[in-house]
């Protein structure tokens, strides 16, 4: 696009081309400015203004009377079978080689949940407690009894 006196094209000689810049549509300003609702259709909350997402007219959301999760529960929580010394006493006067077979046997425990012997009570008798936890003061007290506790 140079003159006539073939002059090199230069910055601010540059223009859009005819009707390619157009003024943007201004609506919702008046009646002559396109449409009288302006393509937000007939009546309502929503035509008037926006509500947000999730709005119901005043009515409590659903977000709200839904109840709250409450807590956390670890899915890798180990639940143990409780046992105290008072009761292997009362199960065993003798003592002897216990199993957790033998405790479920005797229904002390339930099945498939591992065991831990607690230490109320006294041992009264040499226990040997095998594939089961104790807490220290448990073990305590059947090894002071001539015991033994072994977790295999």
């Amino acid at each position: 696009m140079a003159t006539e006196n073939n002059e090199i094209l230069q910055m601010h000689d540059l223009k859009p081309a005819p009707g390619a810049k157009k003024d943007r549509i201004r609506v919702g300003r008046g009646e002559g400015s396109k449409g009288k609702t302006s393509g937000r259709g007939d009546k309502g909350t929503k035509k008037r203004y926006q509500v947000r997402p999730g709005f119901e007219g005043g009515q409590l959301p659903l977000y709200m009377r839904l109840p709250k999760l409450r807590g956390f529960k670890s899915p890798f929580k180990k639940e143990f079978q409780v046992v105290n010394v008072a009761a292997l006493n009362e199960l065993y006067p003798n003592g002897g080689e216990i199993t957790v077979e033998d405790l479920i046997a005797k229904g002390a425990v339930r099945k498939g949940y591992p065991v831990k012997v607690l230490g109320d009570g006294d041992a009264a008798a040499a226990f040997t407690l095998k594939g089961m936890k104790a807490s220290a003061s448990a073990k305590a007290k059947i090894e002071a009894a001539g015991g033994s506790v072994s977790e295999d």
